[in-house]
């Protein structure tokens, strides 16, 4: 069936890499593991492994840009979602810089708790001790995350999509 063994590796490779990229499209399902940049990394793999020649470059850097934008969709959705709501813009901040910071110093299931807890309790004091206001906006937060997964997913199977044609549309 094959002449070597090089050539079944070189086969099987480039389906190889499409499983590690759905397993990091599912793994975003998971809100803390990074899917779209194991997906990006894949590509970067098959392209270190097979060469950035010819269109490959066409391919990935519209793949990187698309997932820059899907680091980006949380901060930017979970933010104007609770604006919308009616969170000032230091409450956000506020916000933002628990979960990082907790992130770091604990763990990123930390930070994820932290985020809408300090924006409830930022809310909760600035509305003169209104809980049903501070639920309001965090309810928004949390709103914004869903969207920020739905986006993150649809451009998890772009790149996904952009990579298929890369390695197997006609051309080189």
């Amino acid at each position: 069936m094959f002449e070597t063994f090089a050539e079944a590796l070189g086969l099987a490779f480039p389906w190889f890499i499409f499983a590690v990229m759905v397993l990091g499209l599912f793994g975003l399902v998971v809100p803390v593991f990074p899917g779209n940049m194991v997906i990006w990394a894949g590509a970067l793999t098959y392209g270190l492994v097979s060469g950035f020649e010819g269109r490959a470059l066409w391919f990935f850097v519209p793949m990187t840009l698309i997932t820059l934008a899907a680091f980006s969709a949380d901060n930017v959705l979970m933010g104007a979602k609770a604006k919308q709501a009616g969170a000032a813009w230091s409450s956000i901040g506020i916000a933002l810089a628990s979960a990082f910071f907790t992130s770091i110093f604990l763990t990123p299931i930390a930070g994820l708790i932290a985020a809408p807890l300090t924006l409830f309790l930022a809310e909760y004091f600035r509305n003169h001790q209104n809980g049903e206001m501070a639920w309001k906006i965090t309810s928004g937060l949390m709103m914004g995350c869903g969207w920020a997964f739905v986006v993150r997913f649809g451009l998890g199977l772009v790149t996904i999509g952009l990579y298929l044609l890369w390695v197997f549309g006609n051309g080189t």
